[in-house]
């Protein structure tokens, strides 16, 4: 990656890693995710599937519904019990929890029984790996990234945001559920 710029690394408030760590930098908080993911929405499926004490499962729960990862919901099926459901910004981790389940893959995880595949719901395909795009939708790789400073960007670009789904026909649908 080159640098025509640095990022200034003290300024921490000024770069989105310090502070999505800080919501969900803990493993715990990750698992949950996961779970989410894997249709998980009640206290006592997260405390049997997880194998994680009730003290931390809460207090990660209250963490991911404060910062609006997950929303706390009354269970229609039974207004006794509580359903944590995905918020947009709960499923905007999607791509960073397959990034980082394919790095875990790949340099250390050893496979066992089951051993789940994430597929393309239609072809029933293993998924290829998590790209980087450029604006108009082609995969970039290290050698092809840079950081400017914005004033430097060409006048089409300063109002994106770094991140932001492009305006292309192939560009990344919200999740089903999601959507409705």
């Amino acid at each position: 990656m080159g640098t025509d710029v640095r990022e200034p690394l003290k300024e921490l408030s000024a770069c989105g890693l310090p502070a999505a760590l800080e919501v969900m930098g803990e493993r715990w908080s990750f698992m949950i995710l996961r779970a989410s993911f894997n249709g998980v929405h009640h206290f006592e499926e997260f405390l049997s599937e997880l194998g994680i004490a009730r003290n931390i499962l809460s207090n990660r729960l209250s963490r991911l519904v404060e910062h609006g990862i997950l929303d706390r919901v009354q269970d229609e099926a039974d207004r006794r019990r509580v359903e944590y459901a995905l918020t947009e910004k709960g499923f905007d981790l999607l791509p960073a929890m397959v990034s980082l389940r394919h790095w875990g893959l790949k340099y250390g995880s050893e496979t066992t029984g089951m051993d789940p595949v994430i597929v393309d719901e239609r072809d029933r395909m293993p998924i290829g790996p998590v790209a980087m795009l450029a604006h108009d939708g082609r995969i970039l790789g290290p050698a092809d990234l840079n950081m400017i400073a914005r004033k430097d960007l060409p006048e089409a670009g300063r109002d994106r945001r770094e991140g932001e789904v492009p305006d292309t026909p192939h560009a990344i649908e919200p999740p089903r559920e999601a959507a409705e």
